[in-house]
């Protein structure tokens, strides 16, 4: 009897949302608003909301406010490489303005399979999360996202191809690889290499096409022998990117200079280096696509095309979030962000070769 009492007191005593309101001094109304992360509430009420609910130890019923809503207040995330610290980036800050704004956010790793991508749509749906960001890893699913766009639930892109644009209005948060790809060329050319291989993952994603695009544009507006352009597309791995570095750097004509994303396939290419005997910069310069630790840490420390990966994260979850809350006509739909040159050590004017 006891114990049933103390189980009892327990449920009495729980903390409702009318104990933060009374803590607060407001509203039951503006503590919903202000936990839901609704509009027209004042910086002041979130932040007295927050303390009292932080000073009582309150918990939101969640399968109450999912049946009272008809929302789950959980997004999710779907990347093709968890492992990519470019990913990894994106991801976290969109998690933490996510969670800022009250909802959970669920991760899914495609490992690039485009059967496991399926697979993860289908999971998702079926959870009926209130949104979703996502990088779709191929166009063999449009059908998969079509679908997932007509269950009615906002989708947004992180810097992929928008499936079914023509039909579907995608909000998406784009990179311009393009001109950043055009920059890193053009600085190399301006430094006197006329042969540069680019080592990238592959055309079939926008982020790589687009790469491709900006790298031969730099050569024929600098109206030199194409050539010269080595495009070599990469798997994500470092001894895949390590193996064709050593071809290209063997060759009686090798490149002088490599442009290489700044992950495994970067580590690949400086051991391919390593290996041979070369010396960075003086025997080949090198720029990396995205400004990551292992090109900011490595001696001589790497020139990087860099964007802010946080700022990626945060656009998406914006988009997002003015979809959920309905306010999608009062922003913008696509976001494309800058690249920038960070000129450090690594890149030199060749020498005879």
């Amino acid at each position: 009897m006891s114990n049933m009492r103390a189980r009892m007191a327990g449920i009495v005593s729980r903390t409702t949302i009318r104990d933060v309101a009374r803590t607060a001094g407001v509203s039951v109304g503006s503590v919903s608003r202000a936990l839901n992360g609704g509009k027209n509430v004042s910086a002041r009420v979130a932040r007295d909301v927050a303390a009292a609910a932080e000073k009582l130890g309150y918990q939101p019923d969640l399968q109450a406010r999912s049946l009272r809503t008809r929302t789950t207040g959980m997004v999710g995330c779907l990347v093709s490489d968890l492992a990519n610290p470019l990913y990894a980036s994106i991801v976290q800050a969109a998690e933490a303005r996510l969670r800022e704004a009250g909802l959970l956010m669920i991760v899914g790793n495609t490992a690039n399979d485009p059967a496991r991508e399926r697979a993860m749509v289908a999971a998702f749906r079926s959870r009926r999360l209130d949104g979703m960001l996502v990088a779709p890893g191929s166009d063999e699913n449009d059908r998969a996202w079509r679908e997932l766009a007509a269950g009615g639930a906002p989708v947004v892109i992180l810097d992929r191809d928008v499936p079914g644009e023509d039909d579907v209005p995608w909000p998406a948060v784009l990179v311009d690889h393009r001109e950043g790809a055009r920059t890193a060329t053009r600085y190399l050319i301006g430094l006197g290499h006329r042969r540069i291989a680019l080592l990238t993952p592959g055309a079939r994603m926008r982020p790589g096409r687009e790469r491709i695009a900006g790298f031969k544009a730099a050569f024929a507006e600098a109206d030199i022998d194409p050539a010269g352009a080595l495009v070599c597309l990469q798997e994500s791995s470092m001894d895949f990117a390590q193996g064709d570095a050593l071809e290209l750097l063997r060759r009686d004509r090798r490149p002088t200079a490599i442009i290489a994303l700044g992950t495994r396939i970067l580590a690949g290419a400086l051991r391919a280096a390593r290996d041979l005997g070369l010396s960075v910069p003086r025997d080949l310069s090198v720029i990396a696509i995205g400004d990551t630790d292992l090109a900011a840490v490595h001696s001589p420390a790497i020139t990087a095309l860099r964007w802010s990966l946080e700022d990626v994260g945060r656009a998406a979850a914006e988009l997002l979030l003015q979809r959920l809350r309905g306010t999608s006509g009062e922003g913008q739909s696509r976001a494309l962000l800058p690249v920038d040159l960070v000129l450090r050590e690594s890149c030199v004017p060749p020498t005879a070769t």
